[in-house]
């Protein structure tokens, strides 16, 4: 089975960010440590996690703590003569401990990671496949580790097909001793009801702003000030991932470019259509091309919630308040833009799957928008 090219793009790391095992301080999640190390001092920890919550709060990044904390932190043994030491009180293990440097170079025998892998054709695979989860078998097989534990991260596991999610609940049904799987679930109803009701979930918020800037800090991100601030906050909706894939792939200026489109309709203007087509176009440019459906649907999502409230939003780009009310002036109009909104999400989807020429497929969803525009007011 082949394995992401480690000097490729990785599964489960936000592009312009560190990797989540090098991110050693969690900022915002407290309450989900907490509840993590009570469950730990209780003496009967839960086998399965199911790590919850908007796409880039943390989630990676806790389960990295909860493995160097598990592999580093002995199992006491019911006969021990000293008795058991006091319960812990933090995640944090010293950066410099021998399961902490081991983590980080991808060197720990005791914790096996689980993410998309390449496929025959070295293409990355768009979901984890039953393969994936099998090659657990083996690190199962293994003798224990130092410490007695063993600790699996699948990242992310609604990302798992069918077969894979079945081959996964025989695990959690029957699990190994000694082993905690962690699984990172960006949108869990996607999961099987069966492997849900096996797994405690840990629930991670969204980020304040105070803690968004120092994530993106932490991060290595220049800081953003002034409009571009209330902008990345409005966007990343309190995802430093979304916030960093923005600032990484110039995501204001996107959004920016498809407000003023949106400001030219019923009209349509064609020329800034195909302009907007052309700067995502070639094999370079998938990511952009994802990103650019990424906020096409949080666009017409934003501008449905502007109908519905009858108010405008905070702007996240210039006259995109004045361009909402006009196109979404009551809540009938409101509906039309959430339904069109769901339309072309499903058609973005599978235009994407089965790699649709990009210019096309941004044109038809111009389109789509321009039709809907019609039926509101101006």
């Amino acid at each position: 089975m082949s394995t992401p090219d480690p000097d490729g793009p990785s599964p489960d790391q936000t592009a312009g960010a560190p990797h989540p095992r090098d991110t050693e301080r969690l900022i915002g999640q407290a309450a989900a440590e907490a509840e993590f190390l009570r469950a730990f001092a209780s003496g009967r920890m839960h086998h399965g996690w199911m790590l919850t919550g908007p796409k880039g709060v943390g989630k990676a990044t806790l389960a990295y703590r909860i493995a160097r904390f598990l592999l580093a932190t002995p199992v006491v043994q019911d006969d021990d003569m000293f008795g058991a030491p006091p319960p812990p009180g933090t995640l944090q293990i010293d950066p410099e401990h021998p399961v902490a440097r081991r983590i980080r170079a991808g060197a720990e025998p005791g914790l096996k990671t689980v993410t998309r892998s390449l496929t025959d054709t070295g293409r990355l695979s768009d979901m984890i496949r039953a393969e994936d989860i099998r090659a657990l078998n083996s690190f199962f097989g293994l003798s224990a580790t130092d410490g007695g534990r063993r600790v699996v991260i699948v990242d992310a596991a609604d990302e798992m097909n069918t077969q894979a999610a079945n081959a996964l609940l025989k695990m959690l049904e029957e699990p190994p001793a000694n082993t905690t799987l962690l699984l990172i679930a960006h949108q869990p109803s996607r999961l099987l009801p069966t492997i849900r009701s096996r797994c405690r979930t840990l629930r991670l918020n969204a980020l304040s702003p105070a803690d968004m800037a120092a994530a993106l800090e932490q991060a290595g991100s220049a800081p953003v000030e002034g409009a571009e601030a209330q902008a990345l906050a409005q966007l990343s909706g309190g995802s430093v991932g979304t916030a960093l894939r923005l600032i990484h792939l110039d995501g204001l200026t996107l959004y920016a470019d498809l407000v003023t489109l949106l400001a030219t309709l019923p009209q349509f203007d064609r020329a800034r259509a195909r302009a907007l087509a052309d700067s995502v176009a070639g094999p370079r440019n998938a990511d952009r091309l994802a990103l650019l459906f990424d906020l096409l649907d949080l666009a017409l999502t934003r501008l449905a919630r502007a109908g519905a409230a009858g108010q405008p939003l905070p702007d996240a780009a210039p006259g995109e308040g004045d361009t909402f009310a006009r196109l979404a002036p009551d809540a009938r109009a409101a509906r039309a833009w959430a339904d069109t909104a769901a339309h072309i999400s499903s058609r973005a989807r599978h235009g994407l799957a089965v790699n649709l020429d990009p210019a096309a497929l941004v044109l038809d969803t111009v389109f789509s928008i321009a039709k809907t525009a019609q039926l509101a007011p101006t």
